[in-house]
C-alpha cells in the first residue's frame, strides 16, 4: 500500500491576500468555508507551490506577493514524505530560496515534488476545453514529478528549443550569412524521443483506466484517450525526430521557430470518438478533467509509491447532484487507498458533503483564518 502524505503544520506569510496564517492540520485534513475571493484557493495554491514550485495557476512569482510586502515565505511539515520540512521563500524580484529540513537546495530540481499534492478545482476544464499547451502542460507535470530520466529530458528538450528558435530568428536577420540550428537538432532528437516514448507510455497504461472513470462518474459514451505525436508510431522516434528537423529546417527559418516536436504534440481526448472540446456540455468536460486528476493521483501512487495530499476547490461545481455523487464516491476511494489526507474548501458550510464532515473545519474572510468550534 502506498504511504500516506499529510501536512501536519502549515505556515504562510504574505501570500497573495494572507498576511500571515499558520495550521496544524489533522491527519484526516481540514474543510475551510469562505465566500469566493477571500483566500480559499490561496490556501490550496500554497500547498501546491510546495509541489511545483510555482503557482498553479500559471502566474508569476512576482504577482504571488502580497500587495505591499517585500516577499512570501511558505513552510510546511509533511508526514510520510521524502523530507520533512519543506520551505520556500521568494522576494519581489522573483528570487527564490528553497529548503529541504533546514538545508538549502542548490538546485530547484531536487525540491520538486518535496510535497505531492493533486488539485482539484473547476479550472480544471481549461485541461480539456483549452488549447493542447495545456495538456501537454498536464502530461509534463504528472511524468517530471514521478520520472528522473522525464525531468531530465524535459530540461535539456527545452533548452536546445530556446537555443534553435534564437538560431532561427538570428537567420533572418539582414546580413545572416548562416545558421546554427543545426547544431541544436543532435540533442532536440535525443532529449525529445524521452518526452514522445514516455508520454506514449503512460497514455497507453491508462487508457483503459480513464475510459472506466467516465463510466464511473455517469458517461454513457464511451470516454478515450490517445496521444497525437507524428512520432509516436516510430521505431525509432529519435531518428524520426532528427529527419524532421532536418527537413523542416528552410521552412523553420522563415518563420522563426521549431515546428517538429513534442512541443506541438496533443493529449486527445474524445466522448463517443468525437473531440469532447466541440461536443461535451461543461459537466461532460468537468467529468474529463477530474478523470485526469484521478490518474495523475494514481500515478504518484504507482511510481512514487505515495499517496498525495487532495487538493479540493469546490470540486463539485458545474456538476448535478448524481455526477457529483458518483465523483465523490471515487474521490473517497482515492483517499482511503492510503488514508489521505484532505483539505476541501466550499463557498457554504452546508455544501460540505456528508462523507467529509468528519474534516476538521475552518473559516476564511479577507484572507484570516479561523478554526470553527
Amino acid at each position: 500500500m502506498a504511504r500516506r502524505v499529510a501536512v501536519s503544520q502549515l505556515e504562510l506569510r504574505d501570500f497573495r491576500n494572507i498576511g500571515h496564517a499558520t495550521f496544524d492540520l489533522p491527519a484526516d485534513g481540514i474543510a475551510v468555508v469562505g465566500d469566493n475571493g477571500h483566500g480559499k484557493t490561496n490556501l490550496l495554491e500554497a500547498i501546491a507551490y510546495l509541489e511545483l514550485l510555482r503557482s498553479m495557476r500559471g502566474v508569476r512569482d512576482r504577482d504571488l506577493v502580497r500587495f505591499g510586502a517585500a516577499g512570501f515565505f511558505v513552510r510546511a511539515t509533511s508526514e510520510g514524505a521524502t523530507v520533512r520540512q519543506c520551505a520556500v521563500g521568494v522576494d519581489r524580484a522573483g528570487r527564490k530560496k528553497v529548503t529541504l529540513d533546514g538545508v538549502e537546495t542548490p538546485r530547484l530540481t531536487e525540491a520538486l515534488g518535496a510535497v505531492p499534492s493533486v488539485c482539484f478545482s473547476p479550472a480544471d476544464v481549461v485541461l480539456i476545453g483549452g488549447a493542447p499547451a495545456e495538456r501537454r502542460r498536464y502530461l509534463d507535470i504528472a511524468l517530471a514529478l514521478t520520472s528522473a530520466r522525464y525531468l531530465g529530458a524535459l530540461r535539456h528538450y527545452r533548452a536546445a528549443l530556446a537555443r534553435r528558435n534564437a538560431a532561427l530568428r538570428a537567420s533572418a536577420r539582414p546580413g545572416a550569412r548562416h545558421s546554427s540550428a543545426a547544431a541544436w537538432e543532435p540533442a532536440l532528437a535525443q532529449h525529445g524521443a524521452v518526452l514522445v516514448a514516455e508520454r506514449r507510455d503512460w497514455v497507453r497504461e491508462h487508457a483503459a483506466d480513464f475510459a472506466r472513470l467516465g463510466a464511473s462518474i455517469g458517461e454513457r459514451a464511451p470516454m478515450a484517450l490517445a496521444y497525437e505525436s507524428s512520432l509516436a508510431g516510430a521505431d525509432d522516434i529519435a531518428a524520426a525526430l532528427a529527419a524532421q528537423l532536418a527537413k523542416g529546417r528552410d521552412h523553420d527559418e522563415r518563420r522563426g521557430r521549431t515546428h517538429a516536436g513534442p512541443h506541438r504534440d496533443d493529449l486527445a481526448v474524445t466522448l463517443g470518438g468525437r473531440d469532447l472540446r466541440l461536443v461535451g456540455s461543461a459537466g461532460q468536460q468537468r467529468t474529463a478533467a477530474i478523470a485526469l486528476r484521478l490518474l495523475e493521483a494514481a500515478t504518484f501512487r504507482a511510481r512514487r509509491g505515495t499517496q498525495p495530499v487532495l487538493l479540493l476547490d469546490d470540486p463539485f461545481a458545474e456538476l448535478d447532484r448524481d455526477r457529483a455523487r458518483r465523483v465523490l464516491a471515487l474521490l473517497e476511494e482515492n483517499a482511503e487507498a492510503a488514508a489521505g489526507q484532505t483539505v476541501l474548501c466550499v463557498p457554504r458550510e452546508d455544501e460540505i458533503p456528508a462523507e467529509f464532515t468528519r474534516l476538521e473545519r475552518w473559516r476564511v474572510r479577507d484572507g484570516v483564518f479561523t478554526r470553527m468550534p
